[in-house]
């Protein structure tokens, strides 16, 4: 993981988001990009699994996390916390600027209602109530950039390419966050394969 993120800061990343207290302080000592970190969990009896307690949070503040983030949709939370609360609760732990991960126009405009200074697209197409679609959700970016009006929005989730990361941007997103077009070579492959197995 460090050695990806010293990559793409090679290759003019302007930060990096980084799961896991270990791969955070490997990256931190890596780059001096900042770092938005979460931790990802599978805990019984719940979907969310980014960040999804405020422990989380303290583990991956203390590796070196410049922002939290975390699952802001409107699914059950561990402790029985909404989203709004467990963001109040990891600034006042932290003292660190959370990124809102969420899935909808509404769950977006909630997280920046709550203090959440940067919401990302993330988790659109990953809740049951999102839309399910192998594009990146251009609807949702271009719904929810004006809304938000002064909180920053971060397209992520399915961007795969140059072309479909400057159209986020064209759409009002203040950055994009690319994950596996970048850091996972064997999904690579298989899109070059499968798209050269087409013209045989």
């Amino acid at each position: 993981m460090a050695a990806m993120a010293r990559a793409a800061a090679m290759g003019g990343a302007v930060a990096i988001r980084a799961n896991s207290p270990a791969d955070i302080a490997a990256i931190r000592a890596a780059v001096t990009l900042p770092i938005i970190g979460l931790y990802k969990a599978d805990l019984p009896g719940f979907e969310v699994r980014i960040t999804p307690t405020l422990d989380h949070a303290r583990e991956i503040a203390d590796a070196g996390a410049d922002l939290i983030a975390l699952d802001a949709t409107f699914r059950p939370h561990p402790g029985g916390l909404t989203a709004a609360e467990l963001i109040a609760r990891v600034h006042e732990a932290t003292g660190r600027p959370i990124l809102a991960d969420i899935s909808t126009l509404e769950e977006g405009l909630a997280a920046a209602e709550a203090g959440a200074e940067v919401v990302a697209t993330t988790l659109s197409g990953y809740t049951d109530y999102s839309p399910d679609q192998a594009e990146p959700d251009f609807e949702l970016i271009q719904q929810l950039a004006p809304a938000l009006v002064t909180t920053p929005l971060i397209a992520e989730g399915r961007i795969t390419t140059p072309e479909q990361a400057a159209q986020a941007l064209a759409l009002g997103a203040h950055a994009v966050v690319v994950g596996s077009a970048i850091t996972r070579p064997q999904e690579i492959t298989e899109r070059f394969v499968a798209r050269l197995m087409n013209h045989r």
